[in-house]
């Protein structure tokens, strides 16, 4: 029997380590077919597929899902409104097994006039930053039921009404944002650029204190003047959620030898103690590298960790970085569904925490970026990318169609014309792994504080519901 959760989707360098727990265990995952549309009703075919899981969170206060879309398909170059989607699923009480994905919602963000939409096209010219938005994290303030919105492209952090209106901006720290020598910002490439956040790897990562008073937003990797690609230290920004300004900024360092090493999710357990999606892009992706998936979630605790903000991370200066758990706390790549043959997905970008089940135990759900099943050529044209879970072949074909393949190949680049069958082919879907807490492995965790407009009910009788906000979920 299933119950539906109803929603609408050392010291120095080196730094100390978290002990060994036992870890959640994987329970089972399902997948969402990539021709899935969300309820946009967007005019443009290709914008309205799904977009899957840039980020999930399961806020309980309302009891809702929500997964995070990105800035569509075509890697920031095709015009796409933002958006962010509400879902149910059917959890199992008892084991956390998870079903039946539903769509309830699609919110598009928007100005505050409700007119111009944020748009996934890169910055440039005719699209400024405050207008571009990558969205990459997502979280729901327990004060005020409102959005908070991570961005890669600033790095910025945002918060929407519930209709998607724009209600602030918090301020980005100076140290972050992209510029060349003569702190000149350019946020449309790193030509140029010396210093602040790589580009494409911003604000990955969101959490909220669950007093709701201090947001944490996560840069994807190291800065470029501290090691960009090969630097293997990245910040976390704390921010004041009254004010908007950064208080503190953390040094988290990634595992070594992680091809294209970087986080994808922030989660918070509690006021200092949070757990990090860390992942290479290798695995099943629209033009990926198929070799050696790596995907762990770790344990790390910001007590004792030095406040970095005018330290330079790849310098001579001591810090003390976060504390990190010695080893992953689980590992996503250690499990496969039968949709992938035995295979990872390459993005796994979605990490929340659900809902506590009959046993005291609670689910975290984690899930991936599809990338819309779409990859585009130095032209900018885009094609549908099919996946073979029997063979582990990829092509890509012309948009809506299996004509015009052409194989790619395991490194990810591409191969000649496809000339065999297409049967057994299919557009790489959503994946969505739903794991279960063990023994006291989230012993810390302290949800959200509940709003005081969500629960300020009065008695049924009145017929009174104090809870606010322009769209109604």
């Amino acid at each position: 029997m299933s119950v539906r959760f109803v929603a609408v989707l050392v010291t120095l360098v080196l730094g100390g380590s978290i002990p060994a727990v036992a870890g959640p265990a994987f329970v089972n995952g399902i997948t969402v077919p990539a021709d899935t549309l969300d309820l946009s009703g967007d005019p443009i075919a290709l914008n309205q597929r799904l977009g899957m899981f840039s980020d999930l969170y399961y806020d309980p206060n309302r009891n809702q899902w929500w997964g995070l879309s990105d800035r569509g398909a075509g890697g920031g170059t095709l015009p796409y409104d933002t958006r962010v989607q509400q879902f149910t699923i059917d959890i199992n009480p008892s084991t956390g097994a998870i079903s039946n994905f539903h769509e309830v919602q699609t919110v598009e963000f928007t100005d505050p006039t409700g007119t111009l939409h944020f748009n996934g096209l890169a910055p440039a010219p005719i699209n400024i930053l405050g207008r571009a938005l990558d969205p990459e994290g997502f979280v729901v303030n327990p004060t005020n039921g409102k959005f908070l919105v991570s961005d890669e492209y600033g790095p910025s952090v945002y918060e929407f009404n519930r209709d998607g209106t724009l209600a602030r901006t918090f301020t980005t720290p100076a140290n972050l944002i992209p510029r060349n020598d003569l702190n000149q910002p350019n946020f449309a490439s790193d030509t140029g650029n010396t210093k602040g956040r790589t580009s494409n790897r911003g604000f990955e990562g969101l959490a909220i204190s669950p007093d709701g008073k201090f947001v944490y937003a996560m840069l994807q990797s190291a800065m470029l003047d501290e090691g960009a690609g090969s630097g293997v230290f990245n910040r976390i920004v704390k921010f004041d959620n009254a004010t908007g300004q950064a208080v503190a900024q953390y040094a988290y360092k990634m595992e070594a030898a992680t091809q294209g090493r970087g986080i994808s999710a922030l989660v918070a357990l509690n006021d200092h103690e949070f757990l990090v999606l860390e992942r290479n892009n290798r695995g099943v992706g629209v033009s990926s590298d198929m070799s050696s998936p790596n995907k762990k979630v770790f344990k790390i605790d910001l007590t004792g960790a030095t406040d970095v903000t005018g330290i330079n991370l790849a310098g001579s200066d001591p810090f003390t970085p976060v504390t990190k758990s010695a080893t992953p706390f689980f590992s996503i790549d250690a499990n496969t569904i039968a949709a992938f043959g035995g295979r990872v997905p390459e993005k796994w970008e979605g990490l929340t925490i659900g809902p506590r089940l009959s046993d005291g135990q609670f689910v975290i759900l984690a899930g991936t970026d599809n990338d819309f099943s779409v990859t585009q050529n130095a032209s900018g044209l885009q094609f549908d990318v099919y996946y073979n879970p029997t063979t582990g072949g990829r092509i890509q074909c012309d948009l809506g169609t299996l004509n015009n393949c052409f194989s790619i190949n395991a490194d990810g680049s591409l191969g000649s014309a496809f000339l065999g069958s297409t049967s057994g082919f299919a557009l790489i879907p959503g994946v969505l792994y739903a794991f279960k807490s063990v023994g006291t492995d989230l012993a810390g965790y302290v949800g959200p504080v509940p709003a005081p407009a969500t629960w300020s009910l009065l008695l049924a009788g009145l017929g009174m519901i104090a809870l606010r906000g322009r769209r109604r979920s």
